[in-house]
């Protein structure tokens, strides 16, 4: 069995991640007129809102699915020494993850395709364009 990746500090809280999304001129003048009248900060704060309303109210879903595809929910970071103690090990990785998978800025694209068999991330992806574009057949 390959050795676990290393864990981020539990103190630290990676960075958001951004999006973008179209709303129209009806839909945005409602968030305003809420934030306007005190129910948000701002938009942000009512569109995070809603969005954890929605996920909360899906949680059951979130559970089953994350147990039946065998995701690992939450931060899964690996450093160059987890990289080399799976290939020590004779390992592939098949990495899923719902949250965060971060591959250290020092780990090359040879020892990522060496190490990583395939990745599935539901969230976002840390990783150098370099390990990135090494790896890019082997997202599914």
């Amino acid at each position: 069995m390959p050795p676990k990746p290393s864990t981020l500090n539990p103190a630290a809280k990676p960075a958001d991640e951004k999006i973008t999304i179209n709303l129209g001129c009806v839909d945005l003048g409602q968030i305003d007129l809420l934030v306007q009248e005190g129910f948000y900060a701002n938009r942000t704060d009512l569109i995070r809102t809603a969005i954890r309303n929605q996920l909360a109210s899906h949680a059951e879903v979130v559970r089953q699915v994350v147990l039946r595809k065998t995701l690992v929910l939450g931060i899964q970071h690996y450093s160059v020494n987890d990289l080399h103690a799976v290939e020590a090990a004779g390992e592939r990785l098949q990495i899923k993850v719902l949250g965060l998978v971060s591959i250290a800025p020092d780990v090359t694209p040879e020892l990522a395709l060496a190490t990583i068999e395939s990745l599935t991330v539901l969230g976002a992806w840390h990783a150098s364009p370099s390990v990135k574009a090494a790896l890019a057949d082997r997202i599914r």
